[in-house]
């Protein structure tokens, strides 16, 4: 349809008289709304890679034409100077920003042994794929066994090592567990509070000096700096792993230094604790404790509701926050979010929600819960965070237990 002028000009004063007369007297709070919605703009955006960036390698030499270079855990010679070698490749790759995070994450080799593991871990993939592309984040997916002893929850050792070295623009390797899903899709880790550290883990540092508790750091989910001190930290936690000849001493060790412990084996959360607690390696590994870079999903799901009505309150009082936007320009409106939610720590969405102890792929649940209690647990949260995406499609689950039916969004939803 075809408007004259006239027409047209008369559309927008209607439109716009019809705006003022429902912001009545609250005109000054709309300018600050809206001075606020525009500053979060203002930030220059973060350097993109150009394509023929990734079609172009520098013809100097670098670590990668070492013959002697090995991307498996426990090669002989170990690596060496690997952040002058970082440095000197991102110096012939001037366009790479050295602040970049690429995550990992994987599942096993084979096929679920629960009828519908391999349908819940493609919705989790699926849900991690979603943050990275809000994010501007690379994403590998690991499903070998880079190290054939390292099974289990060991395995993430391998493929955190090797990421780190196909990837030495990424100043941070960030693993989540195939569990895990990201239940705040606006939220970014606050990385410059890590800048005197190596490794950001979710825990209480408090329980774990009192009560040298095993459950005091979760190892799924956790950011490591691309350094030699990682490597170093990968290749010393590592030989607590199956693959050591001291495994079976690891596991006497690590049970008789955590009284809650009560399963023999060493495993990789107890060993990185005992690092943290008794070795140098702690006081570069930072605790967060502040927002959940990963959090228990029985504390989480039943409050997801509520979180959902408090967004929605704020959403009818700020104009800025129900524009319609393209997907590429969220980080932006993720900004006048934060100020909304300033000191208001209650108020937010939790970060990571860790489906610990659910075993969606082998079935093997923590006896606590039951089958439909994870599952069910999982579709309403990956709904949930799927609300988020699918609002810049113009879309939305009405109902969190019924990930297949979407409705579209009216204009200025919910005003």
């Amino acid at each position: 349809m075809v408007y004259h002028t006239a027409t047209l000009k008369r559309s927008i004063a209607a439109s716009l008289g019809s705006a003022l007369f429902r912001l009545g007297s609250g005109a000054l709070v709309m300018f600050t709304f809206v001075y606020t919605f525009w500053s979060a703009f203002t930030t220059p955006p973060t350097p993109t890679l150009a394509a023929s960036h990734r079609r172009h390698d520098s013809p100097g030499r670098n670590f990668y034409d070492d013959p002697s270079l090995s991307y498996s855990l426990g090669s002989s010679p170990p690596m060496k100077g690997w952040d002058e070698k970082r440095r000197e490749w991102l110096r012939q790759h001037p366009s790479f920003a050295p602040s970049r995070i690429v995550m990992v994450t994987g599942s096993q080799p084979g096929p679920c042994k629960n009828p519908i593991g391999d349908h819940l871990l493609l919705k989790l993939f699926k849900n991690k794929v979603d943050y990275c592309r809000r994010h501007g984040i690379d994403i590998f997916y690991n499903n070998a066994l880079l190290h054939p002893q390292m099974f289990s929850f060991w395995a993430k050792a391998a493929a955190v090592r090797a990421a780190m070295l196909a990837h030495p623009e990424a100043e941070w390797i960030w693993w989540v567990d195939s569990d895990a899903a990201f239940t705040d899709m606006d939220f970014l880790p606050p990385l410059p509070r890590y800048h005197r550290h190596n490794m950001v883990v979710h825990g209480w540092a408090h329980l774990l000096r009192e009560k040298h508790t095993w459950t005091g750091i979760n190892a799924g989910v956790f950011l490591l700096r691309n350094s030699q001190w990682g490597l170093d930290f990968l290749e010393v936690w590592a030989s607590m792993g199956p693959q050591s000849p001291d495994y079976a001493k690891w596991g006497q060790t690590l049970r008789s230094f955590f009284e809650d412990k009560m399963f023999p084996e060493s495993d990789d959360q107890s060993g990185l604790i005992y690092l943290y607690l008794k070795e140098k390696w702690g006081e570069k590994i930072y605790v967060e404790d502040e927002y959940y870079l990963e959090g228990y999903w029985l504390d989480i799901v039943p409050i997801i509701e509520n979180v959902t009505v408090r967004y929605t309150e704020i959403e009818r009082n700020v104009v800025a926050l129900r524009r319609r936007h393209a997907e590429k320009v969220s980080d932006g409106y993720a900004r006048v979010w934060e100020e909304q939610l300033k000191g208001k720590a209650g108020l937010r969405r939790p970060f990571v929600t860790h489906f610990t102890g659910c075993q969606p792929c082998n079935g093997d649940h923590n006896r606590m819960y039951s089958r439909e209690s994870c599952s069910d647990a999982m579709t309403k949260a990956l709904t949930f965070a799927d609300n988020q995406v699918l609002r810049n499609y113009g879309f939305v689950h009405l109902d969190l237990k019924d990930p297949s039916t979407a409705n579209p969004l009216p204009f200025d939803y919910p005003a």
